[in-house]
């Protein structure tokens, strides 16, 4: 239950958020003689979903301003959840908005001509890896002499899988890659559409209509699960870690490359006890030899409760938090700043050398489908992945099954 007096803040838990979102406002409260006590308060993924959607609290006026990412902003929206900021923006509209942010972080919040919230942190998927490892030349003597072939950043996912199985140093706590396997229901939808797209198929045939017993999601699921679970290849805690523990992992130098969220590769280069700072760089993700790469956005939105009684500090408060200054403030905390003007920043691409290659990622970045039942469809692929992860069931029968059950809920 909430405080009258204090204005509350659902923050997506991450160190860097909620270091930066206090400093916000502490800046915002000198900047704007707001007297509220804001009360921060730091949430997992579903913890977070739960307060803020499921359980009605932006409706019911428990948050006056949440993170929100882009997976839930649909149904956020639809079940009126969040506020309207058409008009706020209309009399006072951020500091070059809309120009002054790509538009790939301006899509998926826009519902005709209104608009439910505005970026907070971005960083699609890439390929991140050591630089240190990759350009050493005793590593790349043993790799020519184990293998035949040059060591290089993989642009295939075979090339990928024996790249991390030369890596695989249990006697250095070294791993070759890491991903995020822990069932939250987010990280297995994000590598399985990856590894999708990668080979060229799609989620979303031309007819709107969900298919997933495809021969690229059968060749995708296949290859996942048979890395996920090579221990000669993969870090063995993939199966306890979300996203925000395998970047951890990463900083402190468990991994030699990894496919993650770009923010995690940015965290390396300003995290205080990062073992890799200047030894980080980041690529496309691999792909099927036959295909091209691919990238996934997922970005998060500051929201406004709907049932909020300080709408108005709400949105001054975003206003402020979205301006030059704080979104680099975010970035040099070990968040991802959403201006292209913190993109191209000389300073921050002196701390992070490959910042300014969020725009290529952007490039080729695809999003997930905005359907009305897609929590359902994730909740189904999410358990079709486990499912092959956890058993020796063909990827073509888990996929069939999983096929029919999408087709009831259409």
């Amino acid at each position: 239950m909430r405080s009258e007096n204090k204005f509350r803040i659902a923050v997506r838990k991450f160190g860097p958020f909620e270091s930066a979102m206090e400093k916000l406002w502490k800046k915002f409260c000198d900047f704007s003689g707001c007297s509220l006590e804001a009360e921060l308060v730091p949430l997992d993924l579903h913890p977070l979903y739960e307060a803020t959607i499921a359980a009605g609290g932006l409706k019911s006026g428990d948050w006056d301003v949440a993170h929100i990412n882009t997976d839930w902003i649909f149904e956020a929206w639809t079940n009126g959840d969040i506020e309207n900021l058409k008009d706020y923006i209309k009399d006072k509209p951020p500091v070059e908005y809309p120009q002054g942010w790509s538009d790939s972080l301006l899509q998926l919040q826009q519902f005709g001509e209104d608009v439910a919230g505005l970026p907070f942190h971005d960083g699609p998927e890439c390929f991140i890896y050591r630089k240190d490892l990759f350009e050493d030349p005793i590593e790349q003597q043993a790799y020519l002499g184990k293998y035949g072939s040059p060591l290089g950043v993989p642009e295939t996912w075979q090339e990928f899988h024996q790249v991390a199985q030369f890596f695989t140093r249990p006697e250095q706590n070294l791993y070759g890659t890491l991903f995020a396997c822990l069932p939250d229901g987010h990280n297995t939808i994000f590598d399985f559409c990856l590894q999708l797209w990668t080979r060229g198929g799609r989620v979303i045939r031309p007819d709107a209509s969900v298919h997933l017993d495809t021969p690229e999601a059968i060749a995708g699921l296949d290859f996942y699960r048979t890395i996920v679970k090579d221990q000669s290849a993969v870090h063995p805690k993939a199966f306890d870690y979300e996203s925000v523990q395998a970047g951890m992992a990463f900083a402190r130098g468990e991994v030699a490359m990894m496919v993650n969220w770009f923010g995690f590769a940015s965290m390396c280069e300003v995290y205080e006890e990062s073992a890799v700072k200047g030894k980080v760089d980041i690529t496309r993700l691999p792909h099927d030899e036959n295909s091209e790469s691919a990238s996934l956005n997922v970005y998060w939105l500051y929201t406004i409760g709907s049932g909020s009684r300080n709408k108005k500090i709400a949105y001054d408060f975003i206003h402020f938090a979205t301006n030059q200054e704080n979104d680099k403030l975010l970035t040099l905390e070990g968040g991802i700043g959403c201006r292209l003007s913190t993109w191209n920043d000389p300073e921050i691409n002196k701390v992070i050398p490959y910042y300014h290659k969020l725009e290529m990622l952007h490039k080729e970045a695809r999003s997930l489908p905005q359907k009305s039942n897609w929590a359902q469809i994730a909740e189904v692929i999410d358990q079709a992945v486990l499912k092959a992860l956890n058993t020796d069931i063909p990827s073509a029968e888990i996929l069939r099954q999983a096929q029919e059950q999408i087709t009831e809920t259409n």
